[in-house]
């Protein structure tokens, strides 16, 4: 049965989600620093962030972000 783990290598600042025990056969990648990993099949078996501080520090203010924006436009049009 496959179990899902997270891995922080810190001394490289990579974050590893791996979501199968199957090894890797290939990967595309998603993004300049985001890598989808695959098994024989082409299924999903992983990701991998490289410089992930800075990306999940980015993802959430930006999220933030947008909430708060979004807030502060309902409430100008409530009012």
């Amino acid at each position: 049965m496959s179990k899902t783990q997270m891995m922080y290598f810190e001394s490289e600042d990579v974050l590893h989600l791996s979501v199968s025990e199957e090894p890797e056969s290939g990967s595309i990648e998603l993004s300049p620093n985001i890598t989808a990993e695959l098994n024989d099949k082409g299924e999903l078996i992983g990701i991998e962030i490289i410089n992930a501080s800075s990306y999940i520090r980015d993802s959430i203010l930006e999220s933030v972000q947008g909430k708060l924006l979004n807030l502060s436009t309902k409430k100008a049009v409530a009012k």
